[in-house]
């Protein structure tokens, strides 16, 4: 696939990523892109979709690929396109023209890989028929559910440490993804009017971004079920009194993601009690993003959206106390149960496949307290860094029915109160925040998150 970038040169982009990987480690590096999976037949193949390791080095989603760092050197392995694929794929680059394209030193066929592995490094692919290649060429366990050693750990280490921050290509294209996300909010919030299944919001979002040659960079969440956390089921009937919660985002053709969410009333008017604890959520929004500057601890951030919030229930009478004392016990967490957000890149929860290892600073550990175990990001935040702020209210009835948390929280929440607030299931506002040297840029910033102009966008 030859894509028609807008850096001033994807090579040099691709060049620069290659010299700063040579500065942290003294070995080679092999990343595959993978391979398409099969939907009941061969040929009938799920949308591939590369291994973001090898799309950071290597630029372009391309299958059936491996590349080989050494020194700012790369060499690409892959197979011209086999004569017959014309007929039913036209005419494809070949792997000389692609090479050129992303500023390889050397490319050859792939079936010479196993000729330049002696000492190599890499990173597990996701699909169980390229991890078994890595395996077999490599001649040890590549798997991605195995904790990484040796030289794979220092690999990884020092991808991360290139990763956690963008450069000038990355941010054009984060910023291209966020821009079509935020027009597809729009339509979805517009469309909702006419719409009487949540398929048809989702429609209308989705719509914008394959109109715009994009894909969603993970499976849309639209629903008027926003206390059930990743629901991806669009079957329900929009009522009147409902709230719309939507977590959509794009995902540009170089693979960079953006991910947003927005939850807006069916009716175009939020109920009195909708909009109290929309606007709860909003101030720990606001308040977090208001925080975001280098150095500041992302976990502080979270407990920030975490007091706020048990301040907002405190006034609406919903919870009973202090409210740093109840962030203590965790009990906002009985409607704030996620944590604030996660790095944002070539995936939206970007290096998740590293587990912990990208998301935790050396020497933490997840903890196992009720109102902290979901945080996916645990470092200090640096210039350069995109993360998400997704504070939210949910009505979770696993969480709000279970026996043993009905006693330990029994003396702080006010359960006649929070019967008031039936027509809230779920409610979560979230944004992209580019941390810059002096404070932050909210990437998503054009799309309105107040109840207000939100309102007027629904009618």
């Amino acid at each position: 696939m030859v894509i028609h970038n807008t850096y001033s040169s994807l090579a040099d982009t691709l060049s620069y990523r290659r010299q700063r990987l040579a500065n942290l480690i003294d070995f080679p590096v092999i990343l595959w892109s993978g391979s398409s999976s099969p939907r009941n037949f061969p040929a009938n193949l799920l949308p591939f979709r590369p291994s973001s390791h090898f799309l950071y080095f290597a630029g372009l989603p391309l299958q059936n690929a491996a590349i080989r760092l050494e020194s700012g050197k790369l060499e690409l392995f892959m197979e011209d396109p086999k004569p017959s694929s014309a007929l039913w794929h036209g005419e494809m680059p070949k792997r000389d023209e692609i090479a050129q394209q992303i500023g390889a030193d050397a490319a050859k066929p792939m079936s010479e890989l196993e000729f330049f592995l002696e000492d190599a490094a890499t990173i597990a692919v996701q699909d169980a028929g390229t991890w078994t290649q890595q395996s077999q060429l490599l001649n040890r366990w590549v798997l991605p559910q195995n904790p990484l050693q040796g030289i794979d750990l220092e690999l990884a280490k020092a991808i991360i440490s290139l990763r956690l921050t963008h450069d000038e290509g990355a941010l054009i294209e984060l910023r291209k993804a966020a821009a079509v996300t935020v027009a597809a909010h729009k339509a979805g919030m517009a469309a909702t009017s006419k719409a009487t299944l949540e398929a048809e919001v989702r429609a209308a979002m989705e719509g914008v971004i394959i109109a715009s040659n994009m894909t969603t960079s993970y499976n849309s969440i639209v629903t008027v079920h926003g206390e059930v956390l990743h629901n991806e089921q669009y079957h329900h009937p929009l009522q009147p009194n409902d709230l719309v919660l939507a977590d959509v985002g794009a995902e540009t053709e170089m693979g960079w993601a953006a991910d947003i969410t927005r939850t807006w009333p069916v009716a175009g008017k939020f109920s009195p009690t909708q909009k109290d604890i929309y606007n709860v959520v909003l101030a720990a929004h606001d308040a977090c993003i208001a925080k975001i500057r280098p150095e500041v601890e992302y976990g502080d951030i979270h407990l920030l959206a975490a007091t706020v919030i048990a301040e907002g229930l405190i006034d609406l009478g919903i919870l009973q106390g202090n409210a740093e004392d109840l962030v203590e016990i965790d009990a906002h967490a009985l409607f704030f149960p996620h944590g604030i957000g996660h790095l944002l890149g070539l995936d939206v929860h970007d290096m998740e496949d590293l587990g912990d290892l990208a998301g935790y600073e050396a020497g933490r550990q997840r903890s196992d307290r009720f109102g902290l175990g979901y945080l996916r990001l645990n470092r200090p935040l640096r210039s350069g860094m995109l993360v998400t702020i997704e504070p939210g209210f949910y009505q979770v009835p696993a969480i709000l029915n279970d026996a043993n948390l009905r006693v330990k929280y029994q003396n702080v929440v006010n359960w006649q109160r929070l019967s008031q607030f039936a027509d809230v299931r779920g409610i979560r506002i979230e944004d992209d925040v580019l941390v810059t040297a002096s404070g932050s840029e909210v990437l998503t910033a054009a799309l309105p998150n107040d109840a207000d102009t939100v309102e007027n966008l629904v009618s």
